[in-house]
């Protein structure tokens, strides 16, 4: 992404009352080579696991096929002629909305059936030109796709959703007709004047609360909103493991008080370095939070100080289960955590130093060498949650 700003991505979803999973399914994947992010929220037919399945199949062919094909137009005219069409209904087996990012900015919407998308720059709406595509073949007949392009700049917002959205509320007397997206677009805008600056995370799950509570929170359809938002980067640094060599203690230490954003410090002997280069003591806070680790500690210039591979070990496992129910509590890894989500670029230095400990067979499996700890803790930041990670070792 253009250094000038990045993209918080964020869905927040909600099941249809009674059922034990959604029917709509948000994926995404960052081709990091190829400076492409690729989004994609889908809505199976009916409810539950018939459609999830459906929407499941539908938004991995989608990612797959875009993965080797650039041409977003293409991939969602195949993916309509690829899946049949329901025999009783007369209606596809999922709705879609796609939306592609490049390296520069240049953004693709493509949407078939699923509630239009908001495009917001800063409080005002922004219609770029919108093309209608009609797919080709005999069941596609009278189908649209609608498609946009635009140049995205810093503090513009995209909302999507499903229509289990705009159509809460629906049979009310106060909404007759459902929410709406005129509705849903005022709703946002109150939300980003009163808070200019709200994350994705925060204004995705505000307006699928309210979605909710338009059904008495007794949700009559699953319910999806995604938001996209086009912002300064939040900067995280974890420093983590002694050096290979003592003599790089000082440029450990250099590297991370130089550093403009949050720093974390992981590993007993890691903040014993960072105290005496900084000359500032360790101040240990004795409330314990995690019955299964020790506590955290302060270093004055530094955000969070914990133990190294334990710690580190616990945020992995958070971080591989981690869902929308997930609750994070006060922990020394819940807080790593935390931290992490609330960033966007993240920047680890991995010490090279082999602690004996670690190598011992008699230790647990998850006592695992902290650089194969760090490379899993990466690869999910990356994967699952889009963020732009740099991982350097000394």
């Amino acid at each position: 992404m253009q250094d000038n700003f990045y993209i918080e991505v964020e869905c927040q979803q909600r099941n249809q009352v009674g059922q034990s999973i959604c029917g709509d399914v948000f994926m995404s994947r960052k081709l990091k080579d190829e400076g492409r992010t690729i989004l994609v929220l889908s809505d199976g037919l009916g409810s539950g696991v018939k459609a999830n399945v459906l929407a499941t199949l539908t938004s991995s062919m989608i990612l797959n096929y875009m993965k080797v094909n650039k041409d977003i137009r293409k991939a969602a005219e195949v993916i309509m002629k690829t899946l049949p069409v329901c025999s009783k209904r007369k209606a596809g087996y999922s709705t879609f909305t796609i939306v592609e990012i490049e390296c520069d900015g240049d953004t693709r919407i493509i949407s078939y059936d699923n509630p239009d998308c908001l495009i917001l720059r800063g409080l005002e709406s922004y219609k770029p030109e919108c093309e209608e595509l009609h797919p080709e073949g005999e069941a596609n007949k009278g189908k649209i796709l609608y498609s946009y392009r635009f140049k995205a700049q810093k503090e513009d917002r995209i909302i999507f959703c499903s229509d289990g959205v705009t159509n809460s509320g629906m049979g009310t007397k106060r909404l007759p007709f459902g929410w709406g997206m005129e509705n849903v677009d005022q709703f946002a805008k109150a939300l980003i004047r009163k808070q200019p600056y709200i994350s994705a995370r925060r204004l995705g799950n505000d307006i699928v609360e309210r979605a909710c509570a338009n059904n008495s929170n007794q949700p009559k359809d699953d319910t999806s909103c995604a938001v996209l938002y086009y912002r300064e980067p939040r900067n995280l640094m974890i420093c983590t493991g002694p050096p290979y060599e003592k003599s790089k203690d000082v440029q450990l230490v250099k590297q991370m008080s130089e550093f403009e954003g949050t720093k974390i410090v992981c590993g007993g002997t890691t903040a014993g370095i960072v105290s005496r280069e900084l000359q500032k003591p360790i101040e240990v806070d004795l409330n314990i939070c995690d019955s299964e680790l020790p506590p955290v500690s302060f270093i004055e210039g530094v955000d969070l100080v914990t133990e190294g591979i334990l710690t580190l070990g616990k945020v992995h496992r958070i971080l591989s289960n981690y869902n929308q129910n997930t609750v994070l509590r006060n922990g020394p890894a819940d807080r790593i955590v935390k931290l992490l989500l609330e960033s966007d670029k993240i920047f680890i230095i991995n010490g090279t130093k082999i602690n004996v400990a670690h190598q011992d067979p008699k230790l647990p499996v998850e006592l695992e060498i902290r650089r194969t700890v760090v490379k899993n803790i990466v690869a999910l930041l990356e994967e699952k949650f889009l963020k732009e990670v740099d991982l350097s070792y000394i």
